[in-house]
């Protein structure tokens, strides 16, 4: 009698588990999470490093933030402390590609609103086409938190890691970063 048969003469099941087709798929799944993170997560780590590197070309201060801000100073201190409180969440978190869209998809916002302050204390052509450049990374991150499968459409998430990388070189020819 060998080991896989009971004393009853039928086969005794095997206790080892092998990989079903439902385990590959979320092992699949899973991986597809995972990239989708350092998709998301790299683009909301540079608009949030836009934000900082803008905040500091206008004069703001991260300590300007308050709970409830009423001026565009405090609104962009505000918004960059919840943007590195976000990111925070995003680096302790499972993937999930919808939030992590929104994350990159908020920092974008933060990002483009920094921009605007940037922007106004300059007045140059290189800062107004940075502003133009990061309002148009965060409508094309927005598009990629949202649709049918938020996050995961290959053709919007391109197309916001293109805004962002566009958004970056115009902050930097802008003498933001």
């Amino acid at each position: 009698m060998s080991e896989r048969d009971e004393p009853n003469g039928r086969a005794k099941k095997d206790e080892r588990h092998e990989p079903s087709e439902r385990d590959e798929q979320k092992e699949q799944e899973e991986t597809a999470a995972e990239a989708l993170r350092r998709t998301h997560g790299a683009r909301a780590h540079s608009a949030y490093d836009r934000a900082l590197a803008a905040c500091r070309y206008a004069g703001v201060d991260e300590d300007a933030a308050v709970t409830v801000p009423r001026d565009p100073v405090g609104r962009a201190a505000n918004a960059l402390r919840l943007s590195a409180t976000s990111l925070a969440g995003l680096a302790s978190s499972a993937p999930d590609p919808a939030a992590d869209a929104r994350c990159a998809r908020n920092t974008a916002a933060t990002a483009a609103l920094a921009a605007q302050l940037a922007a106004a204390h300059d007045g140059s052509a290189a800062s107004a086409s940075a502003l133009r450049a990061a309002l148009a990374a965060s409508l094309a991150a927005a598009g990629a938190a949202g649709g049918s499968t938020p996050g995961q459409d290959p053709s919007l998430n391109t197309s916001a890691d293109q805004a962002e990388r566009h958004a970056v070189a115009t902050a930097q020819a802008a003498g933001w970063v």
